[in-house]
């Protein structure tokens, strides 16, 4: 799971610069913490259920259906929302990439598709991922810890990327930045911008 997971973000995402090697680098370790931790010892509900009195008489594979008993059917629901979150968040990822891609290929600035709801759908695409997998499905101590981090670095890097397109195409950059949102869509237009990742799957 490390090795596929690790080759479609790899193939989507190769990184050129020091930053992007960053960015790259967090997201490695948190699919190595997650899978890891997921195929191996349950760590983190060993630790918090311990550290903080909740022992159980039933210990699910998943953190929340343990800390709230709902039990194998909790941990379903729990898996369900979170592969949903990821599946979401990966096909908004490529697509963000083949649209910024064709763009790149193109040399125009992209602001349409995805683009149109927020300036790094890609980027979004891979926080919903991650947090449907290392929060939602798999909660671990490390992933729920690393996500934060992993935003922030993409949130500099994504600012370094800004200030390249505003020294390329200049005013219109600026307009569209004033515009368009970097990361969260507009109240209400999450559907939108779900409906776009769908039309430019096809």
């Amino acid at each position: 799971m490390i090795v596929i997971a690790s080759w479609i973000f790899y193939r989507y995402f190769a990184p050129r610069g020091w930053r992007e090697w960053t960015g790259a680098g967090l997201v490695q370790a948190f699919i190595i913490a997650l899978y890891a931790e997921m195929f191996g010892f349950p760590l983190t509900i060993y630790l918090l259920i311990r550290s903080f009195g909740l022992d159980r008489d039933y210990a699910s594979a998943n953190l929340w259906s343990t800390l709230v008993g709902a039990g194998e059917t909790g941990m379903l629901v729990a898996m369900i929302a979170g592969y949903t979150l990821a599946f979401i968040g990966i096909g908004m990822f490529i697509h963000g990439w083949r649209e910024v891609h064709r763009a790149r290929k193109e040399n125009r600035m992209v602001r349409d598709g995805l683009y149109r709801f927020v300036r790094h759908p890609q980027y979004t695409g891979l926080f919903i991922a991650l947090f449907g997998e290392g929060v939602v499905h798999w909660p671990t101590i490390f992933s729920v810890a690393l996500l934060p981090v992993i935003i922030l670095a993409y949130y500099f890097l994504a600012r370094k990327e800004e200030r390249d397109m505003i020294a390329i195409f200049g005013d219109d950059y600026r307009a569209y930045i004033d515009r368009v949102p970097m990361f969260v869509p507009r109240w209400g237009r999450w559907r939108e911008l779900a409906r776009a990742s769908q039309r430019s799957s096809k």
